[in-house]
């Protein structure tokens, strides 16, 4: 069996298709992906996003099973922002760093990481406890299959640790390992992973149906 991942992220793609040999499938980038109007991910839920990416770009390869997700990080402390904008929180808030970045310093990554932190350091005390959300679906010619979630807790650091990851990574401490997920071997984040235990929950479900 193979699924197409609706993914231009080549860490996510790499993290799939480890975890899918196992299970003797097969995951392969959708084909022509770049040429694919985006969809717009205008849903209230990740869960939402990802049924919404999954139709869109099934509808686009017809016969292939697609898969997309949907994923980002929670603060209680801020209200459970970023949230499903965890990608665009910067650009939301119209959050830019100070000139005095270098560029290469100044990725989006950076200014997600960087605005999240300025937000936390202007609350009095706040809880630093987040937890990291995925959320899957698997369609084939526009019609939602399968479902699947996955989480992981931990807490905000107050500086970056870890060159292995993307996103909000290395701010992001396992408090069990001390560790942030940028700073965990790709096989051992995987195991503790929101994207490893959505997968995983999406790869059981595929043992027991036909599709």
């Amino acid at each position: 069996m193979t699924l197409y991942a609706a993914t231009s992220n080549p860490g996510k793609l790499a993290e799939f298709q480890s975890a899918a040999l196992a299970e003797g499938i097969a995951i392969e980038a959708l084909p022509g992906l770049r040429q694919i109007p985006e969809p717009v991910e205008d849903a209230s839920t990740f869960q939402g996003n990802s049924d919404l990416k999954a139709i869109a770009y099934s509808l686009a390869v017809p016969g292939l099973l697609v898969f997309a997700d949907d994923s980002g990080l929670e603060l209680p402390a801020l209200g459970n922002r970023p949230g499903v904008r965890s990608a665009r929180f910067a650009d939301d808030l119209g959050f830019d760093l100070p000139s005095s970045n270098s560029p290469a310093s100044s990725s989006a990554d950076d200014r997600n990481n960087r605005c999240l932190l300025s937000l936390l350091d202007a609350l009095p005390n706040p809880s630093r406890a987040a937890r990291f959300v995925c959320a899957l679906a698997l369609a084939r010619d526009g019609r939602i299959l399968l479902r699947a979630h996955g989480a992981v807790e931990g807490q905000l650091l107050h500086h970056p640790r870890g060159s292995d990851g993307f996103g909000y990574d290395p701010l992001f401490l396992i408090p069990s390992l001390n560790l942030t997920l940028a700073e965990l071997p790709r096989e051992h984040k995987w195991q503790l992973s929101h994207r490893g235990n959505a997968f995983r929950s999406l790869l059981a479900q595929l043992r027991s149906v036909r599709l």
